[in-house]
């Protein structure tokens, strides 16, 4: 009688990229503070100092996915389209490209979202989101000012509401197939305008 060999169930062969996905999905599961390097570990099939063998520890996870997110917007601010022309043109661009922007990176903006500043790579990260919020609402005030959105805005309550439109998106968009990314950016974008308009 001959016996059949089994293959061992091999694990999975993680990089620090890898590693950084599976943390970020974590992290948004159960809180940046509700998970230890256990739980990381045991969400990705290794053991901890396999773990550590790829990063520093949570803290530096923390920090490369905050930087992702912003590397992302900050991409978006710097693009041409972002920084000529008229400035409701560049407010427009700068409005679709971060619903793009947000829907494409979605578990990374969303772990970015729910930053609270209670670290010091959260307190960098806030500040660095509160210096794109600045940028977009100067976008903004200059449309107003230019006669091409509403005269009757508050620019910093039209600001705030615009973006909590869209960081809103990260609460119930998941990329199911249904309806594309694309279509729920030009969308958001749309109706955005369509109010600020005069």
């Amino acid at each position: 009688m001959t016996s059949e060999l089994t293959p061992a169930r091999r694990r999975p062969a993680y990089d620090a990229a890898s590693l950084l996905d599976v943390a970020v999905a974590v992290f948004n599961e159960r809180g940046y503070d509700g998970t230890s390097m256990e739980d990381l570990a045991r969400a990705a099939g290794i053991t901890k100092s396999s773990f550590y063998h790829h990063v520093e520890g949570k803290e530096s996870l923390l920090a490369a996915a905050c930087d992702r997110a912003l590397g992302a917007l900050f991409e978006v601010r710097d693009e041409p389209a972002s920084r000529e022309g008229r400035t409701v043109d560049r407010f427009a661009h700068v409005l679709l490209r971060t619903t793009e922007t947000l829907l494409t990176e979605l578990p990374y903006v969303t772990l970015l979202l729910r930053v609270r500043g209670n670290t010091p790579v959260e307190q960098a990260a806030l500040e660095q989101r509160r210096g794109f919020d600045r940028y977009t609402a100067d976008l903004l005030s200059q449309a107003i000012a230019d006669g091409d959105l509403r005269a009757d805005l508050d620019a910093a309550l039209a600001t705030r509401l615009t973006f909590g439109m869209v960081t809103s998106i990260a609460e119930w968009f998941r990329p199911t197939g249904e309806t594309p990314p694309a279509a729920v950016a030009r969308a958001t974008v749309d109706l955005i305008m369509r109010g600020l308009r005069p």
